[in-house]
């Protein structure tokens, strides 16, 4: 068994007091209005919350499953790369996620926000009539998917971690639980990104649940890619992480 590595211990210890937080403080909705990722326009937002959500959970599958992945991905990471330079991509995968989801609803959200302006509405009217749903049904309920939305969870860091174990490891197996066929990483880890974009593009959910924050998915990511590629880039010069 793969010894687990420092940094991913203690960031798995950090999710676990989060989740226990979570489900023993507040009734499981003190915590989420604390700490989880609201859209900046909702007044529940704070700015903590680009930092927080990373350690929060929806349930017991959802912190499982990125533990497990944290735990599988993290330490060969760490082991190569060191602490400082993992935790420097976990937490820019982090920010990255975050980064292209809320732009990603931005970009949905300020032509609706505009056509009920053109109409008289000010914001707090605008917000007031979505909700009641009285005007604008047929943009309504997206209006309230993104101005209510809230995004937890470590996916997006571990999106940037698989990114950069894909390109230190790129011939290494890989397999779905569902689909027990080895794929080398270098097409693995490609084809989750794609299918992740084309979800949050379509809205159409292959392996994920449909309230995932996939553009947060590829987020993360793009980001961990980035950086594993200016880092083998610039191994030699004054520029390297170390």
């Amino acid at each position: 068994m793969m010894r687990i590595s420092e940094t991913v211990k203690h960031l798995l210890i950090i999710n676990v007091i989060m989740f226990i937080g979570t489900l023993a403080i507040g009734e499981g909705v003190l915590f989420y209005d604390w700490f989880a990722m609201h859209f900046p326009k909702n007044e529940v937002f704070k700015p903590w919350q680009i930092i927080t959500h990373m350690f929060m959970h929806g349930g017991v599958t959802h912190i499982l499953f990125n533990m497990f992945a944290l735990w599988m991905f993290g330490t060969p990471v760490e082991q190569v790369l060191g602490s400082k330079r993992f935790l420097f991509i976990y937490i820019s995968a982090g920010l990255g996620a975050v980064a292209l989801q809320i732009g990603y609803y931005y970009f949905k959200y300020i032509p609706m926000e505009a056509e009920a302006f053109s109409l008289g509405f000010n914001h707090e009217q605008i917000v007031e009539v979505f909700k009641e749903g009285k005007v604008f049904r047929a943009i309504g309920q997206e209006f309230n998917e993104i101005y209510y939305a809230s995004m937890v969870g470590a996916s997006g860091c571990i999106m940037g971690i698989l990114a950069a174990f894909g390109m230190m490891n790129p011939n290494a197996e890989l397999m779905m639980i569902f689909l027990p066929i080895p794929i080398k990483a270098k097409y693995f880890i490609p084809g989750i990104i794609i299918l992740d974009l084309i979800s949050g593009l379509t809205g159409q959910s292959f392996f994920s649940p449909s309230n995932t924050a996939f553009m947060a998915h590829v987020g993360g990511a793009l980001t961990g890619f980035l950086i594993m590629w200016y880092w083998k880039k610039t191994q030699f010069n004054r520029n390297r992480w170390n």
